[in-house]
């Protein structure tokens, strides 16, 4: 259950970023939504599960950045190609980068187990 709650703190905070980000650009709402949903799949999955409990946050929030830069570039060739990709793709990954360290946080102490080295040092900062 804290997984689903995680999830959904997660698409709420990716949508929130690419909401304001990608709609200065003209984006429509569906399309931001649909990126935001593949976003939060990819990263919760690759960042939140594996990446952070084995590298650290810093780690984590940086592999977040590169993910979602990546992501929002391949799936902004597909449904929204009419804006200035590599612009759009860096700031909306730069937002949510930050967003990912709190949220990273907020994993270490109330969704991953604490038997790691790494979140258990993230939840006694926290």
């Amino acid at each position: 259950m804290e997984h689903l709650k995680a999830l959904g703190i997660k698409f709420v905070m990716v949508a929130v970023a690419l909401f304001i980000v990608l709609g200065f650009w003209g984006v429509p709402f569906a399309e931001i939504l649909i990126t935001s949903l593949i976003l939060t799949a990819g990263a919760y999955l690759l960042g939140d599960l594996w990446v952070f409990p084995s590298f650290g946050n810093w780690t984590a929030a940086f592999t977040d950045l590169g993910l979602a830069f990546a992501g929002i570039w391949i799936l902004g060739a597909l449904l929204f190609p009419g804006i200035n990709l590599p612009l759009a793709a860096f700031v909306s990954a730069a937002v949510i980068a930050a967003g990912e360290y709190f949220f990273h946080k907020f994993m270490a102490r109330k969704v991953l187990n604490s038997n790691n080295r790494h979140v258990r040092e993230e939840a006694q900062r926290a």
